[in-house]
Formats: structure tokens, C-alpha cells, sequence
């Protein structure tokens, strides 16, 4: 990975800082939505993106959806309040104390009797096959973690918050909310460096699982750098165009939505076969409508079209999720 074209992106930020009030305030809130939706869809939440900003930024709920649901949203929401009070920190200053201050706030009121304390039982991740540490060696694990982080690791800002991320949920310290912290303390060095977040697109949530399923079970961790590299990138060209007066939206993420009928004529597929695929984890459902209709992004169609390739090439579905 070029890292140095992310410090000259970060030195021309730099540049325009500090930023208008105002477009600060509004790129915090933004973020702060993003990163609450994208992080807690990878991790099951069915909540849309409309719908997250009506619970954080409203207070109100939604119809149809668990508390649970709305519990995970105003408590990552808090948990980015959080890790943004210890910015002006260094990032060799963050310890064990820091990490699971921002695991008790994202189990609060779901999980307290696990929130904020290191797992006491074996777990294992549905569908993975990564074999995780045994439980009596997660202080010991997390004492080194400590150690590694303090020390002088000589990785680029970028590079050294992915790693962090990566042994964190590779620890795997806690019964639940593991991705969600090792996220939150991934993007908590990013700001400290003086990086943006990044967000992990729920659109990228297969090749993000899959690549860290690659990784630690031996594999080559580039794809999993690669995802990384890619998110702290975009996060840093949405400020960019947000500092020369352009949207700070994400104009990836606000495309067309197509209706399953839609997609299954525009891949010319059926659309039993899209429901199929995205039963299997294959497509991402982007928004469901009140009326109970899977909505998908505009890029969906080129995803059919890789699948139908890899089937052609007698690849197995099994075989074909590795490949996202």
C-alpha cells in the first residue's frame, strides 16, 4: 500500500485547517451517523441509515424494530462522543482502561452484566473458522496489547490504527461487541494522528469478514490492509471535497436504489435468484421500505454480474463469499 499518497492527502486537509465551525460540526454529525449505521449493519442491525439518524439525532423510535436495535444505535452514537474526549491524547497513552470504558458504553443497557469486563468463556464466531483465544489468557493477551500499543511501532498512522483493530478482534477480549470496539479504537488512533474515521461500508462486509477470517487463520492480511487503506482514503476525499465547498456526503453511498425486480432484470437473473443470493450473504440489502420492499445500491448490479462469472468458472457460492 502507498501510504505516503494518504499523508500528502492528510498534509493538503491539513492545509485548510482549522475548518469553518459550522462544516466541522456538520462533518461530526455525519460521521457520526455513518459510522453508527455502517458498524452496527455489519454486525446484524437491520436498522436503515434514515433510521439511525431519526434515533441518534431525534431520540425517536421506529416502528417494527427491537430495543436492542435502538439501544445499539444511541449507544455507539455516545461511544463516538467518547473516543472524540480523548483526542487530544497520544495514541501510546490508550490502554486496556480506555478500551473497555468504550466496550461498557456499547453493551450498556443490552448486555451489562458482560459491559465493559473481558469474557470468562470460550466463544466462537458463527460460520468462522478461527479458533479464539481461550478465556484465562485474554488479561495476559490484553497486557501485551497494551505493551504493543505504548511502544514505538514505527507503522504509518493508518497502518498501525488497521493492526490495532485487527489484534483486538483477534483477542476477541469480550462475549460481544468485539468488531464494534475494535472499530471505535481503530477510528480513536486515526483521530488522534489527526486522520478522519474510517468506515467500514456495509456493502464491504463480506470481503471485510472474509479478509480477516483470511488473516488469522494463516493467510496473507494485504486484502485485509487493502479494505482499511481504502476506507481511511475515502473518509479523507469526503473532507477534502468538503473543505473545497463540495457536498460532505458520501456520493458512493447515495446512488440509485433499485427494487429486487429492478436488479434481477438489470443482471438479467431471476428474481428468485436474487433473493437467493441474498439469503447466502451474496448482496446487500442497502434499505427495506415500510411496505416490507428490499431496496438495493445501483452497484449490486455489478456484483451479480462478478457472481454469475465466478459461476461460471464452477466456483461453489461457498467458495465465491471468500471472494468478497
Amino acid at each position: 500500500m502507498n501510504y505516503n499518497l494518504l499523508t500528502k492527502k492528510k498534509a493538503r486537509l491539513d492545509g485548510f485547517r482549522p475548518l469553518p465551525p459550522a462544516l466541522a460540526r456538520n462533518l461530526d454529525e455525519w460521521f457520526k451517523v455513518e459510522l453508527t449505521y455502517t458498524s452496527n449493519a455489519i454486525e446484524g442491525n437491520t436498522l436503515t441509515r434514515r433510521e439511525t439518524a431519526v434515533v441518534i439525532e431525534k431520540g425517536l423510535t421506529v416502528g417494527g424494530k427491537s430495543l436492542r436495535e435502538h439501544l445499539e444505535a444511541t449507544n455507539h452514537a455516545q461511544a463516538i462522543d467518547y473516543i472524540r474526549s480523548l483526542i487530544g491524547g497520544k495514541p501510546s497513552r490508550v490502554t486496556a482502561k480506555e478500551i473497555l470504558s468504550i466496550h461498557e458504553v456499547i453493551l450498556r443497557g443490552i448486555d451489562d452484566e458482560h459491559a465493559g469486563r473481558y469474557r470468562s468463556v470460550p466463544v466462537r464466531i458463527s460460520g468462522s473458522r478461527v479458533v479464539l483465544p481461550n478465556p484465562r489468557k485474554v488479561p495476559e493477551l490484553m497486557d501485551e496489547f497494551q505493551k504493543w500499543l505504548a511502544g514505538k511501532t514505527g507503522l504509518h498512522p493508518v497502518a498501525l490504527a488497521g493492526e490495532a483493530h485487527y489484534r483486538l478482534v483477534s483477542i476477541h477480549p469480550f462475549v460481544d461487541g468485539n468488531g464494534r470496539t475494535a472499530r471505535l479504537l481503530m477510528n480513536l488512533l486515526l483521530l488522534m494522528h489527526g486522520y478522519p474515521p474510517a468506515i467500514i461500508r456495509s456493502r464491504d462486509r463480506l470481503a471485510y469478514i472474509g479478509a480477516l477470517e483470511r488473516a488469522q487463520t494463516g493467510g496473507a492480511k494485504s486484502d485485509y490492509e487493502k479494505i482499511i487503506f481504502k476506507a481511511a482514503e475515502c473518509s479523507l476525499e469526503l473532507y477534502l471535497k468538503a473543505a473545497d465547498g463540495e457536498s460532505a456526503h458520501d456520493d458512493e453511498d447515495d446512488g440509485e436504489l433499485l427494487k429486487i425486480g429492478e436488479l434481477a432484470s438489470a443482471a438479467g437473473v431471476t428474481v428468485p435468484t436474487i433473493r437467493h443470493w441474498t439469503k447466502e450473504g451474496l448482496l446487500e440489502v442497502a434499505e427495506v421500505t415500510e411496505s416490507g420492499y428490499q431496496l438495493y445500491h445501483a452497484d449490486m448490479k455489478t456484483r451479480c454480474k462478478e457472481i454469475q462469472a465466478f459461476k461460471e468458472q464452477r466456483l461453489t457460492l461457498e467458495e465465491i463469499k471468500k471472494r468478497y
